[in-house]
């Protein structure tokens, strides 16, 4: 992941609903939710929720998909894990078996 795609993920992230929008799709996992579902989940007014789905979109943390009427969207694992490869590139100091269990704990849940 480059500098800039991070900088815009977590800078999409610093915001407290749009936090809450991304955690409430990653517990969901691949099924995702359409809009209505996830402003009724996180009592979000919908326009509200448009934008903050726009901003997390554009960031490249969330995928839509059209069904039918309605729009159905997921967190996008593969941004989730390219940002925290990118935060945890160097850490440890360059031992990198120090780090595995939070790798492994990535992998486990994505």
């Amino acid at each position: 992941m480059e500098k800039k795609n991070a900088l815009a993920a977590l800078s999409a992230l610093g915001h407290d609903q749009r936090l809450e929008i991304f955690r409430h799709l990653v517990k969901l996992g691949p099924k995702g939710a359409v809009a209505g579902d996830i402003a009724a989940a996180l009592s979000s007014l919908p326009n509200t929720l448009s934008a903050n789905l726009s901003v997390l979109s554009q960031a490249g943390l969330v995928e839509s998909e059209r069904e039918g009427r309605h729009i159905r969207y997921r967190a996008d694992m593969n941004t989730m894990q390219s940002l925290l490869g990118f935060l945890m590139e160097d850490c440890c100091g360059g031992d990198a078996s120090l780090c595995v269990p939070a790798f492994d704990a990535l992998k486990r849940c994505c």
